[in-house]
């Protein structure tokens, strides 16, 4: 699957959450981060002793231009595939679909906090998170509780005791 192929503005939208235009704007500031990344790696693999090539030499990958690369971090983050069925649609392997998936994403992400379009995740304190929802009325926090390992000493277990009863399965005989 190229970005070439999509047809029109729906599909693109159903396949990375932006329209063309969007896409398009993403691809230059994604381009500017990912040489800034390419020129980065260079020159710290030149100062630990380790040969490297220059950002744009070797083999030319399965995704060799900006657009590609941007389309199939998005469609990946819009989608959620397993990397089997990314590495088929992408047309290489699921073990490559990773790869370039763990390298771009971040690089991806750079660019959406740089262009300040990136939500926040956290907060070091209340008055920034107070100037974060400013004017805003109403905050609903969507989590879920997760399992974790239990700790033995007593206060942490109150600490981190959530309210609920533990479950007791009945057996059947």
């Amino acid at each position: 699957m190229k970005n070439e192929e999509v047809r029109d503005d729906r599909q693109m939208r159903a396949l990375t959450g932006l329209s063309i235009s969007q896409f398009d704007q993403l691809v230059i500031e994604f381009g500017i981060d990912y040489q800034d990344h390419q020129q980065q790696t260079y020159l710290e693999g030149l100062t630990k002793g380790k040969r490297q090539r220059r950002p744009g030499g070797g083999r030319k990958g399965k995704l060799p231009g900006m657009a590609d690369k941007l389309f199939f971090t998005l469609v990946y983050f819009k989608t959620y595939p397993t990397f089997d069925v990314l590495g088929t649609q992408f047309g290489m392997g699921r073990s490559k679909a990773n790869e370039n998936l763990h390298k771009l994403a971040p690089i991806l992400s750079k660019t959406l906090v740089r262009l300040g379009v990136m939500p926040h995740r956290e907060f070091s304190s209340v008055a920034e998170m107070k100037a974060a929802f400013k004017g805003v009325d109403r905050i609903l926090v969507d989590v879920t509780e997760r399992l974790y390992r239990r700790s033995q000493d007593d206060e942490t277990q109150q600490d981190h005791y959530s309210g609920k009863k533990s479950t007791i399965l009945s057996k059947t005989q």
